[in-house]
């Protein structure tokens, strides 16, 4: 079986026939897969900023002890933001609209954009709309605005209004009396706005603010949420929920989730991003979201969205996170606090796997694979011609499969390297031992990790791999 994909913005959906089947096996094998890439073949640029990560608007505030998570002075934080490559910050989640939980004053903000600065990300900012004052949102923006514009990726008003509105006409009346007043040539015309914001199930209002013409031209974005895995309360067996979240059938949902927004954002000439995303809501599945399931899921995430269009991904994260009135560890985490700083989880293994592949733009490449292992690839080309291909073996369990990969470089004399990010045994339940280049990504942002080189098999431009079961591998290539 051969399954050609080319990516880029314009195509939205892929032939998906080599990704959607699978069979399970009694026992481990090895299978036949065969990759052309095809450098000259490229599509859209991935957007600098893509990788991102999402927080609660309560961590922008002090804690207990006075001290703000995002401060410059927070230097374990700013290294473990650079170590994994996070390019974009949003801030949000359901505190943002809390009545209970203070909106972030001056000053708090001050350290915020002070940090963002330091480690180099881009900041959406959501602005209290549930039980608020456009004028105090406008006041807000405004001074925003005059201080941090070059930090400010785009301002939101409000976290997932369909919680709170009963309808999208009475949300879209008060966003506009909202966004009118931000904008108001006294305060700040051309505010870079985003919206609508909403939780998955919802995404027709972002093809509703698309639609709208007198709303689509104040919009930078149109953000959305997305938690694929559904309810983690509903998850009473972890070990089907990960065998979901690895299996292609995932693709089917994302495809028909995107259906119902992207097509139209995309034609109305308007980006998209998921401003807040995860496997699992209400902070995610224990022994799923926490494993190294979500490692490899997360990674084949954050591609197949690139391939679609998205301008990017924030994944939802903190020690804890809101769910309704409360808030609760947060299980889908990308880190935890620790005594030497962060404690990296398996997701974000990926981000960092992800940050070191999606460089340029995408690529087009032929993937054969008569055995249907339950393998994808996704490859990218950055200005200097350096070819970058991420596999995703999602393979597992007793009848997991390894790959014997033949990579076609379309490069002639090409030099090659890879690294592995891999769980011990393959184990896809792992929360520790996770590594990528064979090393850890420690609780004080220093990583280790060890590129390996590969030989060509002839000719200098085809390469020989074999990826075990539940394990991704980047492979890049250099022409000489």
């Amino acid at each position: 079986m051969i399954q050609r994909q080319f990516f880029s913005t314009g195509i939205f959906l892929l032939a998906l026939a080599g990704a959607l089947e699978w069979r399970a096996v009694s026992a481990p094998a090895q299978s036949p897969v065969s990759i052309t890439l095809d450098p000259r073949q490229t599509g859209a640029v991935i957007a600098p900023d893509y990788l991102g990560l999402s927080f609660e608007m309560q961590r922008v505030l002090p804690d207990a002890s006075g001290r703000h998570l995002f401060s410059p002075s927070n230097r374990r934080l700013l290294a473990t933001f650079k170590i994994l490559g996070i390019k974009n910050l949003r801030v949000g989640g359901n505190t943002a609209d809390r009545p209970s939980v203070p909106v972030p004053t001056k000053a708090d903000v001050d350290l915020l954009f002070a940090f963002a600065r330091a480690a180099g990300v881009k900041v959406i900012y959501t602005l209290r709309l549930n039980e608020s004052d456009p004028q105090a949102a406008a006041r807000m923006a405004d001074y925003l605005l005059r201080h941090y514009s070059r930090q400010l990726d785009c301002l939101a008003i409000g976290n997932e209004p369909n919680v709170y509105f009963k309808s999208f006409d009475s949300y879209l009346a008060d966003w506009k009396i909202f966004a009118a007043q931000i904008t108001a040539p006294n305060h700040s015309p051309g505010a870079p706005l985003c919206a609508p914001g909403v939780s998955p199930g919802h995404e027709k209002w972002s093809a509703q603010f698309a639609q709208d013409g007198a709303v689509s031209r104040r919009l930078r974005l149109i953000t959305q949420h997305d938690y694929p895995g559904g309810d983690a309360r509903k998850v009473k067996d972890p070990a089907a929920a990960r065998d979901k979240i690895l299996s292609p059938a995932m693709e089917e949902h994302y495809a028909k989730f995107a259906e119902g927004f992207v097509p139209t954002v995309l034609s109305n000439g308007l980006p998209f991003r998921l401003e807040e995303a995860n496997s699992f809501y209400d902070g995610g599945a224990e022994n799923v979201s926490d494993t190294f399931a979500s490692a490899l899921w997360a990674l084949d995430y954050l591609w197949w969205w690139a391939a679609h269009g998205a301008a990017g991904v924030n994944f939802h994260t903190g020690d804890q996170v809101a769910t309704a009135e409360k808030n609760k560890p947060c299980r889908y985490a990308s880190f935890w606090t620790s005594p030497r700083g962060y404690h990296i989880h398996p997701i974000g293994y990926a981000e960092k796997m992800f940050s070191l592949g999606a460089q340029g733009r995408l690529v087009a490449l032929t993937l054969t694979n008569p055995d249907r292992l339950n393998l994808v690839a996704y490859a990218a080309r950055d200005e200097r011609k350096t070819l970058r291909l991420t596999l995703i073996n999602r393979e597992h369990g007793p009848g997991g499969r390894s790959a014997e990969v033949t990579l076609k470089t379309g490069f002639h004399n090409a030099r090659a390297r890879v690294i592995f990010l891999t769980a011990p045994g393959g184990d896809i339940s792992a929360k520790n031992g996770v590594t990528l280049g064979g090393a850890e990504i420690q609780d004080d942002a220093t990583w280790r990790g060890r590129w390996t080189s590969l030989s060509p098999a002839r000719g200098g431009e085809t390469f020989l791999l074999e990826l075990p079961a539940a394990t991704a591998a980047l492979v890049e290539f250099r022409a000489r």
